[in-house]
């Protein structure tokens, strides 16, 4: 463990934006945090904990300790029904996805290509397609920063709601974790509720899916809509999809006929991006930012775009979703 000083985050972003770290380490192991944090002065430190950078936002230098989680590793257990994998929180998302689709362990399939790292998922209980973290969630291990020791915490502990967690929300930066502990069916439950999957699985003639075809239909799907953030700066979706009650939808789909909802309990989620879509932002480029040309929920940085640039766009389509539909778009991203 080296402590760094005014380290540039450019490369530690997907957004690519240019700020610098006051100050910045990297953790390979646990004992490096103990250590890390029985320093007096650098636990006094304004701090972020850093995974892939794939969720976060920097709008200015980062005046105080940037902690960059690489502790890695896979460790299965093989149980009657299920397996448990423990898995470091360093490890990329995908990566972790991929040895599960090879080695026939069910679940994450639908969450194939997701960008950021392992310790990252739980924070904003990450989801697409139907799948969301706590459904294969079983608990992780994590350092109190507060109490200096190392807690355990059960999917009941981590208050998972949509996009959100304790970590994210009531004790946002208190802990750190280093492992998440997975539990995975030994028989598929595949999951196409999602028209987009079901329809790539027809395309390509296949009668008989499986976690590796659900894996690769994701995948494809993700790839013709969304930006590789390696050749394109972006966070991927920018906002959280609305979650409303019925008495609210009703008059707003009175109002939007068209506009595309799902059902969420004994509410309705409406798709941000279509509303974001027909306020006009769809692939639009002003300055340095702008809207992905295939998803209006996603925002990029065409090279030389400050986080103020890209946060005050954001502004801009927040305030004309409100002005035309009457909702405040929550942006999904930690802002910096």
């Amino acid at each position: 463990m080296q402590l760094q000083e005014h380290v540039s985050l450019k490369y530690y972003n997907t957004f690519g934006v240019e700020v610098f770290a006051r100050y910045f380490v990297e953790i390979n192991t646990e004992q490096d945090i103990v250590d890390l944090l029985n320093d007096d002065f650098l636990r006094s430190l304004p701090r972020f904990i850093l995974g892939g950078g794939s969720n976060v936002l920097f709008t200015k230098d980062f005046n105080g300790l940037i902690i960059k989680i690489n502790i890695k590793g896979i460790r299965t257990v093989e149980q009657k029904n299920h397996f448990w994998l423990d898995v470091g929180a360093g490890e990329v998302w995908n990566d972790f996805v991929l040895f599960c689709v090879e080695n026939g362990y069910n679940g994450v399939e639908n969450l194939t290509l997701i960008p950021g790292s392992v310790g990252a998922s739980p924070v904003q209980n990450i989801g697409a397609y139907g799948v969301e973290l706590q459904d294969v969630f079983h608990s992780l291990h994590a350092f109190d920063t507060v109490d200096l020791e190392f807690k355990e915490f059960t999917k009941y502990d981590c208050e998972f709601a949509y996009r959100d967690s304790i970590f994210k929300s009531t004790h946002k930066n208190r802990y750190i974790i280093t492992s998440v502990r997975f539990l995975l069916d030994k028989t598929p439950k595949l999951n196409t509720s999602y028209g987009a999957i079901e329809q790539e699985i027809q395309n390509k003639g296949i009668l008989q899916p499986t976690i590796k075809d659900i894996s690769n239909a994701v995948a494809h799907i993700r790839v013709s809509k969304l930006p590789d953030p390696t050749t394109i700066g972006n966070a991927g979706s920018f906002f959280k999809n609305p979650i409303i009650s019925n008495e609210t939808f009703k008059p707003i789909q009175d109002t939007f006929p068209q506009i595309v909802h799902f059902p969420a309990g004994d509410k309705v989620k409406l798709a941000a991006g279509w509303m974001i879509e027909n306020c006009g932002f769809k692939g639009v480029v002003v300055g340095n930012t702008g809207t992905w040309k295939n998803q209006a929920l996603v925002l990029v940085n065409h090279g030389k775009a400050t986080g103020s640039e890209i946060y005050d766009f954001s502004e801009q389509i927040i305030l004309s979703v409100q002005h035309k539909f009457g909702l405040i778009l929550e942006r999904e991203v930690n802002i910096l």
